[in-house]
């Protein structure tokens, strides 16, 4: 027997896909019986079953996030297309390549082919476009409507999915093309034809001209979001900033690690969307960016000279954007920069002449006093517990910094907290810092097992935390979660961050209404409040029947203690969950 289904899995394997992600249903009898005949083939993907497709979509998303490779995600129809949810979302803003495969309800009813309708939900699940569900945040989508060219179907939407900007594709079935039956076939040049998109770097002209304006600047500023997805852009970014004395870098997305926290020219996350350093600068280039400042809050000075480099310059699936630079380009970010650099370093250049007159030891000097000034205030600020004997996340990140592994990767999904994390973890190493990039709440907890498992299978047995909120904690399914990690053994370190409630949109309120009538009332009159908390690490331990650990600690006092055993457990094998009572603001 070989059928589409088979020649699906070959092509997905063929591709370099290891892991499949799957919510099975009534359209996928043809892709089960692939599955357990196939899989004792050494290169057929690992099966991991979720209870929950937002789960399965957010840990495909993870392992592509570290690895850059596209995995897949298996759903059910459309009830199962629709319940991917904002996972969706997240791929799309956060570039994460994923390939998503759907069933189709069986298009014929009296047995005419093998796969017929055989149920009467058959029926309720036949909607005029399921594509459509989530066709406005793929990259590409389309229906397999043979087995004769699935493998060409399979390998056109992973090349879309690879290529920049990367993100979610969606292919879909019925059930009678996966049970056709058909004479097995490889591609006549194997996988040669398929290779994602390959971006260029600068013109001449623009290369020059960004030299020379970084040469020239007073007050240079690079603002960066999405870049440190390849890991080579911040040992890339140091050279510049090496070259150009002057200039401060702001990772405005914190997605990724896009420039260590440990070089003067550092000024951290700024997802507020704002910085002193923006109106100061008098150059910006603004590298492979979505939102590098808001304009209401913060935005640099009319004068200003900007530059614009980006995959996706135009942000092609936002109606609404625009900054204001004086040229953009459409590139690789790591070709571009390395470009400028060489400008600046040729000793002929324009650039570097400009360059050889300035001031550089006093540009640099002037520079690491003004990191040194912000490393000590971030020091001063999380050192000490509050009065009343509480902590802050500020607190408990110095703590989780110098108690996890040197090699941990952080997986951070912490909204409003994310700057206090960031600033005192102050991650260095490429692919060390993972934060969702997107607006989709729920993604860290799936994205931190399907990090874990890619770190396992790239052979780095490197430890993994998760730091989310209270409220995002319990959008992220934990229930599936940790039934997952106790099913499949990938032990992670959870820390919700447990401040009674959802404070972003009090945030986001006081922002519009300052002086409003609810600036001045408490959670539970907003109805962000969370009063009583739930027990968000008991949650986990029930869904991993005992083999989760859960941990609570409120008293700065016990905070080592606890995020000492917590840690140890996570390296004996053994996954857990630690309710952090943390005071707000701190």
């Amino acid at each position: 027997m070989y059928t589409t289904s088979f020649a699906f899995f070959e092509a997905i394997a063929d591709a370099g896909v290891s892991h499949c992600f799957v919510n099975l249903g009534s359209d996928h009898p043809g892709i089960i019986e692939a599955m357990v005949q196939r899989k004792s083939h050494p290169n057929f993907p690992r099966i991991i079953t979720c209870p929950s497709e937002m789960v399965a979509m957010s840990m495909a998303d993870g392992y592509a996030r570290l690895t850059g490779k596209a995995q897949c995600v298996i759903v059910h129809v459309d009830v199962g297309t629709q319940a991917l949810g904002v996972a969706v979302h997240n791929a799309s803003s956060g570039r994460a390549p994923v390939l998503i495969f759907a069933g189709l309800s069986p298009f014929t009813q009296e047995g005419e082919m093998r796969g017929s309708r055989t149920e009467f939900i058959h029926w309720l699940q036949d909607v005029p476009d399921q594509r459509a569900i989530v066709a406005q945040y793929c990259r590409y989508t389309n229906e397999i409507r043979t087995g004769l060219n699935v493998k060409q179907m399979v390998n056109r939407a992973l090349q879309f999915a690879s290529s920049q900007p990367q993100g979610p594709v969606y292919l879909c079935a019925a059930r009678e093309v996966l049970e056709a039956d058909m004479e097995p076939y490889e591609l006549s040049r194997g996988q040669r034809n398929w290779t994602p998109i390959e971006l260029g770097g600068l013109p001449p002209k623009g290369a020059n001209q960004i030299a020379e304006a970084l040469a020239r600047a007073s007050r240079p500023l690079l603002v960066t979001g999405y870049s440190g997805r390849n890991h080579d852009i911040p040992a890339a970014l140091v050279e510049l900033a090496d070259t150009v004395k002057g200039l401060h870098v702001i990772d405005a997305a914190g997605s990724d690690v896009c420039f260590p926290a440990d070089h003067p020219a550092w000024v951290g996350v700024r997802q507020t969307g704002g910085d002193p350093a923006i109106p100061d600068a008098d150059v910006i280039l603004v590298l492979d960016c979505d939102v590098p400042w808001i304009s209401t809050l913060c935005k640099p000075q009319p004068d200003a000279t900007i530059y614009h480099i980006d995959v996706d310059p135009l942000k092609q699936r936002m109606p609404l954007f625009y900054i204001q630079s004086d040229a953009r380009y459409q590139a690789d970010p790591l070709l571009s920069v390395q470009q400028i650099v060489e400008v600046l370093r040729k000793p002929d250049s324009e650039a570097a002449k400009i360059l050889h007159t300035q001031d550089l030891s006093a540009a640099e000097a002037s520079r690491r006093a003004s990191y040194t000034a912000r490393f000590e205030s971030i020091e001063k600020a999380a050192t000490t517990p509050l009065a009343d004997g509480k902590f802050g996340v500020a607190h408990l990140s110095k703590h989780l910094r110098s108690l996890c592994p040197e090699d941990t990767i952080w997986v951070v999904e912490a909204v409003t907290n994310t700057g206090f994390i960031h600033d005192n973890v102050r991650p260095t190493r490429p692919g060390s810092w993972i934060n969702c990039g997107a607006g989709g709440l729920g993604w860290s907890g799936g994205a931190a097992l399907g990090i874990k498992l890619a770190a396992e299978a790239e052979g780095r047995q490197q430890f993994v935390c998760q730091i989310v909120g209270d409220g995002t904690y319990l959008f992220s399914i934990p229930g599936s979660v940790y039934w997952i990690a106790h099913r499949y053994n990938i032990p992670v370190l959870t820390i919700v961050l447990n401040n009674n409630g959802w404070n972003a949109p009090r945030k986001s309120y006081m922002l519009v209404h300052p002086e409003g009538a609810a600036a001045k009332v408490s959670n539970e009159d907003m109805n962000i409040s969370f009063a009583p908390p739930p027990d968000y690490a008991g949650i986990a331990a029930a869904a991993g029947a005992g083999d989760v650990h859960a941990l609570r600690v409120e008293e700065a006092s016990r905070l080592e203690e606890v995020l000492k055993d917590a840690v140890a457990k996570v390296q004996a094998g053994n996954t857990t969950v630690v309710d952090c009572r943390v005071v707000p603001g701190f």
